[in-house]
């Protein structure tokens, strides 16, 4: 929570704040020009990662990708470029069992210290922190930044293995994805389509979208449309699924294990 109080302590707050009045004062600020649009999603994001738990964001047991202790070397290696993760669980006998983390970096230094010869995994693994799927994710966040760890395993109430999370996950709740020299390049956020349907970035805001495209979908619960279908539906859709709401038609267009990422809107009388 520093990183608001000090952006407040910039702009100078002009009012005794509480956590409910604060989304007022922010639109009040943004009105007046006082703060960008940047800084007031950064707020909001600061806002949300204070409020949300671990099992909101984190990635499902089914789509994680983890490494086998008995894997080969090849094996291996093979998961790690199809991935393009850096980090990964290491498990034993099933998924429950997670033996440590295995650096990307670590292995492949290995390997070429000592290249064909059998390699010992276990020295190389490091250790692997739990956490439960009710912590807090700005109390998981300054735990990764004392123990400069980047992954943690989520474990449910009996102490299997409920998902996973990255550092990267909470931060991209305050920042917005964070892309890297391999991503395409971002599409615009909205584009109208000849049949009068608009693709649409899961990160556009609902405000924005409606006042481009003239709905009433903003009731103030949600900040992005992408935010507004995963929390009608209630989990993290797929590629396909879709659903009603005010009027309109919302498809989910690309969505991969941890994200919507775009979508399809059309009026419902039109699909």
């Amino acid at each position: 929570m520093s990183l608001l109080r000090n952006l407040l302590d910039r702009l100078g707050a002009r009012q005794r704040l509480t956590r409910a009045g604060l989304p007022g004062l922010l639109a009040e600020l943004r009105g007046d020009g006082e703060i960008n649009a940047g800084e007031k999603a950064m707020i909001e994001g600061v806002l949300e990662v204070s409020r949300r738990e671990v099992h909101e964001v984190m990635v499902q047991r089914s789509s994680m990708v983890v490494l086998r202790l008995d894997d080969s070397r090849e094996k291996m290696l093979s998961t790690i470029i199809d991935s393009g993760h850096s980090r990964f669980p290491v498990i034993g006998d099933n998924p429950d069992d997670v033996v440590g983390i295995l650096l990307a970096k670590d292995l492949l230094r290995a390997m070429t210290e000592s290249p064909g010869e059998r390699l010992e995994i276990k020295p190389l693994l490091r250790p692997v922190t739990l956490i439960p799927e009710t912590k807090r994710l700005d109390a998981l966040l300054g735990e990764f930044r004392r123990g400069r760890n980047h992954l943690a395993v989520v474990v449910d109430e009996y102490g299997g293995t409920a998902g996973l999370l990255t550092i990267e996950d909470v931060l991209e709740q305050i920042v917005g994805e964070i892309g890297d020299e391999h991503d395409p390049e971002q599409a615009p956020e909205l584009v109208r389509q000849e049949d009068g349907s608009y693709l649409v970035s899961a990160k556009m805001r609902i405000e924005e979208f409606d006042e481009q495209v003239g709905t009433a979908l903003d009731t103030g619960e949600f900040d992005t449309v992408g935010g507004l279908v995963m929390h009608r539906l209630g989990r993290l859709p797929k590629a396909g699924e879709s659903l009603d709401v005010g009027g309109w038609r919302i498809q989910v267009v690309a969505a991969d294990r941890r994200r919507v990422k775009r979508l399809k809107a059309s009026r419902s009388n039109a699909v």
